[in-house]
């Protein structure tokens, strides 16, 4: 190949870097400024979200005991022992590991096992 082709395919490739350099540049600009208008969008969002909260009154925090809870889930025909935890159980049976759970968790917060 000829100095001269050599000449125009380095000038070709370099136009041709120019224009992917031109276009990544807008990309780049329309990136920021999209992200500069959804960060001023996000402000004036907690802003009236803040508005908003301040003019309510808290809600009320319901708090349960551990006791409570598992005897819920255990009721409500879910396994609570650690070897069958979170699986269906057939309200008809009952699982001796989530019993024995329940039972040392109420000897634990001082109720005796017949319910005094």
């Amino acid at each position: 190949m000829d100095p001269y082709s050599k000449l125009q395919r380095v000038k070709e490739t370099t136009e041709n870097m120019a224009k992917t350099i031109a276009s990544l540049e807008n990309d780049i600009l329309e990136t920021l400024k999209e992200n500069t208008e959804l960060k001023v969008e996000n402000q004036l969002l907690h802003e009236k979200l803040d508005k908003l909260t301040a003019n309510q009154p808290a809600p009320e925090v319901k708090t349960q005991n551990g006791l409570e809870s598992l005897k819920k889930i255990y009721d409500s025909g879910y396994h609570i022992c650690n070897m069958y935890y979170g699986s269906h159980r057939d309200p008809d049976a009952d699982c001796m590991f989530c019993l024995d759970i329940l039972d040392n968790f109420g000897e634990k917060k001082g109720i005796k096992k017949d319910g005094r």
